[in-house]
């Protein structure tokens, strides 16, 4: 028997769903493509939650895993628009060989391929040697952000690699196509609504299994669960490394619908927004960081573009807001209104209990 709060989570997403497939109908080409923009945070948001809100493992260093899909995407993107040539900025630089590290970006299929596994391999790395030694909390946390910041200052060094503080942009076509045109970004749009549903099922069908029970009890209890007989370790290497693939994947649908990646784009502070993002949506949901992602990301851009002096403070007071009166994020307003309302219920049936007693 399905339970009265799975239904009502289907019936969110299922709304959602819907609203987001009948967008293009209503948004311009330039909201449509921020939207899509969102999404790809969104897909993103879901996996960190998968990490943060399940497992109680939190990281302030996904912008890394974000960046590096992006950056496989964005290297075949490059090769593709020279035609073979070397890119500028390694022109420019001095170079006369495409290097060996971007032979494989030029097939689309292992470019994507790669946006995916080179994440996953580093979280699986990192994960198995700080969980394997029970390094948790602050500590791996702080092990997530120096990870960012190693990354990044070498992001920016390789000038002649990566593009240094420009980042890779300036791309043309995808498989032949015009990446640039109204109808190539209407199919990046369904692609990453179809990956953000697809993502959202499997990791909701993930987490309410066994699977995800003992990713609770590991949040919640991890010696208890780890006197019971279970691996903690084992349970968060691959949630990390999970969670790292995902965001791997929204970084490639990312810069096929922004046309850039550099390392501004993927640093600390983009990690935190990341992590503000499942936060105020309601983090051990999955649905709320979806929200969250759409909803902190609209705000950002009205915010900025009806008051360009003034938005960050707009932004900040949003924030504090959330904070102090919804500690559960925006989602806890539906679990509040269901409180209420089954409160409700439940003492309108006393009432007429008594009344019946009485006859």
């Amino acid at each position: 028997m399905i339970s009265q709060k799975l239904f009502n989570n289907r019936i969110i997403f299922s709304v959602i769903l819907i609203l987001l497939l009948f967008a293009p109908l209503f948004l311009t080409d330039f909201r449509l493509n921020l939207l899509g923009k969102f999404l790809a945070f969104a897909i993103l948001a879901i996996g960190l939650d998968l990490l943060w809100g399940y497992t109680g493992v939190l990281s302030l260093g996904h912008g890394i895993f974000f960046g590096l899909g992006a950056y496989a995407m964005a290297m075949y993107l490059k090769l593709e628009a020279t035609g073979g040539q070397l890119p500028d900025f390694m022109a420019w630089s001095g170079m006369s060989e495409l290097p060996l590290i971007w032979i494989p970006f030029q097939y689309p299929i292992v470019a994507i391929a790669l946006g995916i596994l080179i994440p996953a391999a580093i979280a699986f790395f990192l994960g198995y040697l700080t969980f394997r030694n029970r390094i948790s909390g602050v500590y791996f946390t702080i092990l997530s952000q120096a990870l960012v910041l190693v990354l990044v200052t070498l992001f920016v060094g390789a000038q002649n690699l990566t593009g240094g503080t420009s980042g890779l942009t300036n791309f043309k076509t995808l498989f032949g196509y015009s990446v640039n045109s109204p109808a190539s970004q209407m199919v990046f749009y369904f692609i990453t609504v179809g990956v953000l549903a697809i993502i959202f099922i499997s990791c909701r069908i993930l987490v309410k299994g066994r699977f995800g029970k003992v990713l609770v009890g590991i949040r919640d209890g991890e010696n208890r669960m780890r006197f019971l007989g279970y691996n903690p370790s084992t349970y968060k290497t691959f949630v990390y490394t999970l969670s790292a693939a995902i965001a791997g994947i929204a970084g490639m649908l990312f810069v096929l619908q922004v046309g850039i990646i550099s390392p501004t784009m993927i640093g600390i502070i983009p990690s935190i927004e990341m992590v503000l993002w499942v936060a105020l949506g309601g983090r051990g949901t999955l649905i709320g960081p979806v929200i969250g992602a759409v909803f902190v990301n609209a705000a950002k851009t009205g915010f900025s573009e009806s008051y360009p002096e003034f938005w960050t403070y707009f932004l900040g007071l949003m924030f504090v807001l959330v904070v102090v009166f919804l500690p559960k994020g925006i989602t806890g307003l539906f679990t509040k209104w269901k409180e209420r309302r089954q409160k409700q219920n439940d003492t309108a049936s006393i009432e007429v209990s008594k009344s019946y007693s009485r006859l």
